[in-house]
Protein backbone atom coordinates (compact mmCIF):
# COMPACT_ATOMS: atom_id res chain seq x y z
CA UNK A 1 0.00 0.00 0.00
CA UNK A 2 1.35 3.42 -0.98
CA UNK A 3 1.54 5.92 1.85
CA UNK A 4 2.31 9.61 1.46
CA UNK A 5 3.46 11.81 4.32
CA UNK A 6 3.91 15.57 4.05
CA UNK A 7 6.17 17.71 6.18
CA UNK A 8 7.67 21.17 6.20
CA UNK A 9 4.66 23.39 6.77
CA UNK A 10 4.64 26.22 9.23
CA UNK A 11 4.02 29.88 9.94
CA UNK A 12 6.04 32.34 7.87
CA UNK A 13 5.92 36.00 6.94
CA UNK A 14 5.08 37.35 3.49
CA UNK A 15 8.09 37.08 1.22
CA UNK A 16 9.57 34.13 3.09
CA UNK A 17 10.27 30.67 1.71
CA UNK A 18 9.31 27.15 2.74
CA UNK A 19 10.11 23.74 1.36
CA UNK A 20 7.49 21.04 1.67
CA UNK A 21 8.37 17.37 1.45
CA UNK A 22 6.19 14.45 0.41
CA UNK A 23 7.65 11.10 1.38
CA UNK A 24 6.36 7.93 -0.24
CA UNK A 25 6.55 4.55 1.45
CA UNK A 26 5.39 1.12 0.41
CA UNK A 27 6.62 1.31 -3.18
CA UNK A 28 9.50 2.95 -5.06
CA UNK A 29 8.66 6.48 -6.16
CA UNK A 30 10.32 6.07 -9.54
CA UNK A 31 7.27 5.63 -11.79
CA UNK A 32 4.75 7.58 -9.74
CA UNK A 33 3.58 11.04 -10.68
CA UNK A 34 3.02 13.25 -7.65
CA UNK A 35 0.95 16.40 -7.34
CA UNK A 36 0.66 19.03 -4.66
CA UNK A 37 -2.79 20.36 -3.82
CA UNK A 38 -3.88 23.04 -1.43
CA UNK A 39 -7.14 23.98 0.17
CA UNK A 40 -7.87 27.16 2.06
CA UNK A 41 -10.86 27.51 4.38
CA UNK A 42 -14.02 28.08 2.39
CA UNK A 43 -12.29 27.50 -0.94
CA UNK A 44 -12.13 24.61 -3.35
CA UNK A 45 -9.10 22.38 -3.46
CA UNK A 46 -6.59 23.57 -6.04
CA UNK A 47 -3.89 21.59 -7.80
CA UNK A 48 -0.74 23.63 -7.31
CA UNK A 49 1.86 21.59 -9.14
CA UNK A 50 2.63 18.15 -10.47
CA UNK A 51 5.71 16.24 -11.52
CA UNK A 52 5.39 13.33 -13.89
CA UNK A 53 6.80 9.93 -13.07
CA UNK A 54 6.60 9.10 -16.79
CA UNK A 55 8.68 11.87 -18.36
CA UNK A 56 9.64 14.23 -15.54
CA UNK A 57 7.55 17.10 -16.85
CA UNK A 58 6.27 19.62 -14.37
CA UNK A 59 3.18 21.79 -14.29
CA UNK A 60 2.11 24.71 -12.15
CA UNK A 61 -1.04 26.65 -11.39
CA UNK A 62 -0.89 30.19 -12.73
CA UNK A 63 -1.10 31.49 -9.17
CA UNK A 64 2.28 29.98 -8.25
CA UNK A 65 4.25 30.05 -11.51
CA UNK A 66 7.64 31.61 -11.04
CA UNK A 67 7.46 31.26 -7.25
CA UNK A 68 7.06 27.53 -6.60
CA UNK A 69 9.27 24.72 -7.86
CA UNK A 70 8.47 21.03 -7.70
CA UNK A 71 11.21 18.43 -7.76
CA UNK A 72 11.79 14.81 -6.91
CA UNK A 73 14.55 12.66 -5.49
CA UNK A 74 13.75 9.09 -6.38
CA UNK A 75 16.64 7.81 -4.27
CA UNK A 76 14.94 9.30 -1.22
CA UNK A 77 11.40 8.48 -2.36
CA UNK A 78 10.54 12.13 -1.83
CA UNK A 79 8.95 14.96 -3.81
CA UNK A 80 9.60 18.54 -2.80
CA UNK A 81 7.73 21.80 -3.25
CA UNK A 82 9.98 24.81 -2.88
CA UNK A 83 7.83 27.84 -2.20
CA UNK A 84 9.39 31.28 -2.52
CA UNK A 85 7.99 34.79 -2.21
CA UNK A 86 5.09 33.48 -0.18
CA UNK A 87 1.93 35.56 0.00
CA UNK A 88 -0.93 35.53 2.51
CA UNK A 89 -3.12 34.01 -0.18
CA UNK A 90 -0.84 30.96 -0.21
CA UNK A 91 -2.18 30.09 3.23
CA UNK A 92 -3.76 26.64 3.05
CA UNK A 93 -3.42 22.99 3.93
CA UNK A 94 -1.05 21.47 1.39
CA UNK A 95 -1.41 17.81 0.49
CA UNK A 96 0.42 15.57 -1.90
CA UNK A 97 -1.30 12.94 -4.00
CA UNK A 98 -0.44 10.29 -6.54
CA UNK A 99 -2.30 8.29 -9.15
CA UNK A 100 -1.41 4.66 -9.65
CA UNK A 101 2.00 3.55 -10.84
CA UNK A 102 2.80 4.47 -14.46
CA UNK A 103 -0.01 7.01 -14.53
CA UNK A 104 0.62 10.62 -15.39
CA UNK A 105 -0.33 13.92 -13.85
CA UNK A 106 -3.99 14.72 -14.25
CA UNK A 107 -5.22 11.19 -13.91
CA UNK A 108 -7.26 10.12 -10.91
CA UNK A 109 -5.32 10.62 -7.71
CA UNK A 110 -5.91 7.62 -5.48
CA UNK A 111 -3.23 8.05 -2.83
CA UNK A 112 -3.30 11.09 -0.56
CA UNK A 113 -1.26 12.38 2.33
CA UNK A 114 -2.78 13.89 5.45
CA UNK A 115 -1.71 17.44 4.66
CA UNK A 116 0.49 20.08 6.24
CA UNK A 117 -0.57 23.60 7.21
CA UNK A 118 1.12 26.58 5.62
CA UNK A 119 0.27 29.96 7.08
CA UNK A 120 1.64 33.18 5.62
CA UNK A 121 0.99 36.13 7.88
CA UNK A 122 2.72 39.20 9.20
Amino acid sequence: QVQLVESGGGLVQPGDSLRLSCGMSGFPLLYYSVAWFRQAPGKEREEVSCISGINGRTSYADSVKGRFTISRDNTKNTVYLQMNSLKPEDTAVYSCAAPGEYKDCGQTYVFWGQGTQVTVSS
